[in-house]
């Protein structure tokens, strides 16, 4: 049973879903993120909305129905203060104190309940130049001294089936004791690039937001919606397939991964054809979610979850990375050999 923390809609979690574990329990602070967590799993509403700078151990217990021992933690700190897009990153960001949070959470779980088998952190690759790199050196060392041997290491989601370039740092933390971590690979390459006609060709038009606009209007798929084309560069020929060089119109190419689906202020990327942006699901699809996966909330809200959330399968490979260590590290006790008593 694992613990999600940051879960946003849940690409990082359906990740571990389709590697075999089970997440009890799942919490972010935005309603229709929680929303969409739940929306998509069956069962009582496992994903709670709630602020993670003030929630503490009896508040999962009340959560879960009883006393909540999960065996792993797992999440994605927001990012925005680390990401190389934000061109106003500040070291007094208050969201770089969540990732210290988040660790902080996860080692109270490990001493006031069971004792984990592992942590995993997920955020983007400027986080390791945070604070001049000291924030997650602090880290490290914090679940060095509380038994855990940790490591970081990056994947790149077109490496991993996923129709997009979208490089992410992982820290992977497991107990010390148990030889998990000498017995872990990082994720193998799975020698398939995945393009943009692979993912969205094909798709019927999407609907066009307007005032009033219900589910019932957007037949083929509740999220393949997007904003009316409006800026002349969408009708006289200017948008070019795969010119990327622009800040507002980066247009896709057809026969390529994606550029990383990250769409700050809303700029959502340019359809191949250059006639539109892309819609939410198209975005979904990029980001390797499976076809039944639907967002909730406004079209607004649904840009920001596609954009901040984790490829499954990316995830589902470090899930499986994990998993893995964890049964030859079992293994490897097992086979220990048995001494007798004096």
């Amino acid at each position: 049973m694992l613990l999600s923390l940051f879960a946003g809609c849940g690409g990082l979690d359906l990740g571990f879903e389709q590697a075999g574990f089970d997440v009890g329990l799942a919490y972010d602070v935005r309603e229709h993120a929680i929303a969409s967590w739940n929306g998509n799993r069956s069962g009582p509403g496992r994903g709670r909305v709630a602020d993670l700078r003030g929630i503490v151990l009896d508040d999962m217990d009340m959560h879960y129905g009883r006393r909540f021992e999960p065996v792993g933690v797992i999440g994605g700190p927001p990012c925005q203060s680390f990401s190389e897009a934000n061109t106003r990153r500040s070291d007094d960001d208050p969201r770089g104190k969540l990732v210290r949070r988040f660790f902080s959470i996860a080692l109270e779980c490990h001493r006031h309940r069971s004792p984990l088998d592992f942590i995993l952190m997920e955020n983007v690759p400027g986080l390791e130049k945070a604070e001049g790199g000291r924030l997650l050196e602090r880290e490290l060392a914090r679940l060095q001294r509380n038994g855990f041997s940790a490591q970081k290491f990056y994947a790149d989601a077109a490496c991993h089936s996923v129709p997009q370039y979208r490089r992410r740092l992982f820290v992977l933390a497991l107990p010390s004791d148990s030889g998990a971590m000498k017995r872990w690979a990082a994720p193998k390459d799975a020698g398939e690039r995945m393009t943009v006609e692979n993912a969205i060709s094909g798709l019927p038009e999407p609907k066009y937001f307007v005032r009033g606009i219900e589910l019932d209007d957007i037949p083929f798929h509740p999220n393949h919606w997007c904003m009316m084309p409006k800026s002349r560069r969408f009708f006289d020929g200017s948008l070019v397939e795969g010119n990327c060089s622009g800040r507002s119109f980066k247009t896709l190419a057809w026969d390529r991964p994606s550029i990383t689906v990250s769409y700050g202020h809303r700029e959502v990327h340019v359809h191949p054809g250059g006639r539109r942006r892309l819609s939410v699901l198209e975005a979904l699809r990029l980001q390797g979610f499976p076809h039944s996966y639907v967002l909730e909330g406004s079209l607004s809200s649904q840009v920001d979850q596609v954009s901040e959330a984790v490829p499954p399968p990316l995830a589902e490979a470090v899930a499986r990375s994990i998993r893995n260590a964890l049964a030859r590290a079992a293994d490897d006790w097992l086979e220990e050999p048995a001494y007798a008593s004096i």
